[in-house]
């Protein structure tokens, strides 16, 4: 629908202002933390906000009621089939490199530098939280 000649965009108008802000942590090796939802009756809408920060790249999120810590869990923490893909990739480049290939690849996709960084992330955080 336009108004004043631009169509309206729904997006999150806190995205922008999100966004910026895990670029600059992750530029100085912090982590970032995505701020609290006031209605802790609203599992939903936590859920919602949550999943939206953990698509930025935010590491977690604060909680203000013991209710939202199991959802928090459920919405950030990396999956089980995230976590065994990022331990596939490893050892699928460890192969590449043990063997003399520049090269590695898994499910007949070529493995890049990006995806050996995050799998190696995901898999060392991954280590960190069962360890806390």
């Amino acid at each position: 629908m336009p108004i004043g000649g631009r169509l309206i965009h729904w997006g999150d108008i806190r995205h922008y202002v999100l966004a910026q802000k895990v670029g600059a942590a992750r530029a100085n090796g912090l982590r970032q933390v995505d701020g609290p939802l006031g209605g802790f009756r609203d599992p939903d809408g936590y859920c919602a906000t949550a999943k939206g920060a953990a698509v930025l790249g935010y590491d977690c999120r604060w909680e203000i009621h013991l209710s939202q810590i199991a959802l928090v869990n459920e919405v950030i923490s990396p999956s089980d089939t995230e976590v065994s893909k990022a331990q596939r990739i490893l050892i699928a480049t460890s192969h590449a490199e043990a063997s003399g290939k520049g090269a590695a690849s898994l499910d007949g996709l070529l493995i890049d530098y990006a995806s050996i960084r995050q799998a190696e992330v995901l898999v060392e955080r991954t280590s960190q939280m069962a360890t806390a």
